[in-house]
């Protein structure tokens, strides 16, 4: 090899130099931080990535960036990456842009550097119109960055902002996230976590008993069960990290890469003219009883395939990821297994944050209603139920994708308008037999519209329940509504998936623009 007279080392030379280099960037923190990590049954950030990438399909960028604070007693202690490892690849052969927060380095605490890697990660995935998925396990601000610091987390949530609506956002957090953190996770779309070790709050605990005195723990106050159960920030909990990843990359099979392209098609072996048959005894004969309206959705779709989003959170609406036909579908459905699917505020910002989202990604839309209504109550009106619900509203009547409403059993009062009935927008709207449309429930109807001849009535019970019958028969029913067009058809619940994929078939090239405005202001 020639030698390089300029430098006075020869290519084989800088060759090894340059593996060197990279070598101890690959290598994390220290022997004792790495064992640290794995001793808390943690994966370091390199084995993160390969885990949820193709093999050997990452590339990594900026492997050899070390910070530039000098003279904040940092300066002894340069390691490259700076604590966050970033770069692209592919999962499923689809491109995706990546950044993982490495715990063995600063505790992965960002500083001025780290965080401009994060920015160029997603610029790039803004501009090549990718994915962009952020693994997070870190302490927050880089205390002795100062403001720098501060300015860089303030940098990654503006371009959170910029690419929402456009390319996916996942986060997936894997260990500490406090403080001005957790906001990047918020604002993307989706929010992973796993059980026992992933945590997110503003405040810890030590915060939170100096200022209120409360004395609570690190998983009761920020802990994956409860962000999915009583916050509503993960959307999916995992009971290990690598689980955990399958579940990101099984997401991202029902979601396009950005808002320009389709969902990916999907073969399958699932005729859609496979009658549902077993969907004529779902529904029980008494409008009261409950039934389980994922065993609905599980007989509908592919091959009952059902990705659940917030699975444990507002769990009186199911919403998630399906297929019929091969198309992907984000389906919205009342569970009546639960507070008999009522509406309340949790559920209306749980359907509204997805609606939207498949919205924004050109997912068509399947709702199932089975809603006796909204939460009465003082805490449901003190806490804002009104704008709440406006939120669903909202977003079912800004939604140009395509969107079908089958009607199963109840659908009562201004419930039933939001669960995105014809006057709202719906391009479709079909009915089972056991469908009821009206402003109430029987009962409450004839309270009120009969209060005073049942007041006078003899026998006051019995002419209640001649009433209740008298309007069950002329009102609770799905014709009434057909003969005027609000419902396009009553069909057989056994013909459902035939009807559904038929229609989704038919809509495929819809289109719809909204009127010239910079932004509509929904209700928050």
């Amino acid at each position: 090899m020639a030698e390089d007279t300029a430098g006075g080392r020869t290519m084989d030379e800088r060759l090894a130099l340059l593996t060197a280099r990279k070598a101890e960037a690959r290598a994390g923190g220290t022997e004792a931080a790495v064992a640290a990590q794995r001793a808390k049954g943690k994966l370091t950030a390199r084995e993160r990535i390969e885990h949820l990438l193709d093999p050997g399909s990452f590339q990594e960028v900026d492997a050899l960036v070390r910070h530039r604070a000098f003279g904040v007693g940092l300066d002894h202690a340069r390691p490259y990456t700076d604590g966050v490892v970033t770069g692209f690849g592919t999962i499923d052969g689809r491109r995706v842009c990546v950044y993982s927060q490495d715990f063995t380095i600063f505790g992965g605490s960002l500083g001025e550097a780290h965080a401009e890697k994060i920015h160029k990660i997603q610029d790039l995935a803004l501009s090549a119109g990718v994915p962009v998925i952020g693994i997070s396990d870190g302490g927050g601000a880089r205390i002795q960055e100062g403001v720098a610091a501060l300015h860089g987390f303030g940098g990654i949530f503006f371009r959170n902002a910029r690419a929402s609506g456009v390319v996916p956002q996942l986060s997936v957090v894997l260990g500490p996230s406090a403080g001005g953190a957790v906001y990047s996770p918020a604002l993307t779309d989706f929010v992973f976590m796993v059980q026992g070790t992933s945590r997110m709050y503003i405040t810890g605990p030590d915060v939170v008993r100096t200022v209120t005195g409360e004395e609570v723990d690190h998983e009761q106050l920020g802990g994956a069960m409860t962000h999915a159960t009583r916050s509503g920030v993960a959307a999916f909990v995992a009971p290990d990290e690598k689980s955990c990843l399958e579940d990101v990359r099984y997401l991202l099979s029902y979601l396009p890469s950005n808002n320009l392209e389709e969902p990916p098609l999907a073969e399958s072996a699932d005729p859609v003219q496979r009658r549902t048959e077993e969907l004529r005894d779902l529904v029980p004969l008494r409008a009261n009883q409950p039934y389980d309206m994922k065993a609905l959705i599980g007989a509908v779709v592919d091959d009952g395939d059902y990705l659940e989003v917030f699975p444990h959170w507002a769990t009186n609406l199911t919403c998630g990821f399906a297929r019929i036909g091969g198309r992907v579908v984000g389906i919205v459905g009342n569970q009546p297994s639960v507070l008999a699917g009522v509406l309340d505020i949790d559920t209306s910002e749980k359907g509204a944050r997805f609606v939207r989202t498949c919205d924004a990604f050109n997912i068509p839309l399947v709702t199932f209603v089975d809603v006796p209504g909204f939460m009465p109550g003082t805490d449901q009106e003190y806490g804002g139920i009104i704008r709440h619900g406006a939120k669903l509203l909202y977003a079912y009547c800004e939604a140009t994708v395509p969107r079908i409403q089958l009607i199963v059993r109840k659908a009562y009062g201004g419930a039933y308008l939001v669960m995105d009935s014809k006057s709202i927008g719906a391009d479709l709207c079909f009915a089972w037999p056991s469908a009821e449309l009206a402003v109430m429930g029987p009962e409450g109807a004839v309270e009120i519209v009969h209060r005073r001849e049942l007041a006078a009535a003899p026998d006051p019970v019995a002419r209640r329940a001649e009433l209740v019958a008298s309007y069950t028969e002329r009102f609770t029913n799905p014709y009434v509504a057909a003969e005027r067009g609000y419902v396009d058809d009553v069909i057989d619940p056994a013909d459902t998936r035939e009807v559904l994929a038929r229609s989704l078939d038919m809509l495929a090239t819809k289109r719809e623009d909204l009127p010239k405005r910079k932004h509509g202001n929904v209700p928050l």
